[in-house]
């Protein structure tokens, strides 16, 4: 499958469409929070090795960070799709709301400049 250049509202009903076509339904929501759990671990273990102190262990092959960036998205997807999130309208208020909070917070932050 060949897709480029797609919303979020397009992830959301592909994820739902592999999953009631090839997963045969959903991971029940706790299960999925764990799992995405374990996959926010899994690129923390990368991001430690590859940008942090951290090398990798003799036995232990560098992993792929977009690989398991994705893996973090899918399991999103899957808990947005459970719970009725739409996740472009989420987004976009939370942008709004980062922004209103934020407008002078950041700029006038001393340690960022």
């Amino acid at each position: 499958m060949t897709i480029k250049n797609i919303t979020l509202n397009e992830s959301q009903k592909i994820v739902d469409h592999w999953i009631k076509a090839i997963g045969v339904k959903y991971f029940s929501e706790l299960t999925n929070t764990a799992i995405l759990m374990e996959e926010v671990g899994e690129l923390a273990r990368i991001m430690a090795r590859k940008y942090g102190e951290q090398n990798y262990k003799e036995n232990e092959k560098a992993e792929n960070l977009d690989d398991e960036m994705a893996d973090i998205l899918w399991v999103l997807i899957c808990l947005a799709n459970q719970t009725g999130v739409n996740l472009t309208d989420a987004f976009l208020k939370n942008i709004e709301k980062k922004t209103n909070r934020d407008i002078n917070r950041h700029i006038s932050n001393k340690k960022l400049k």
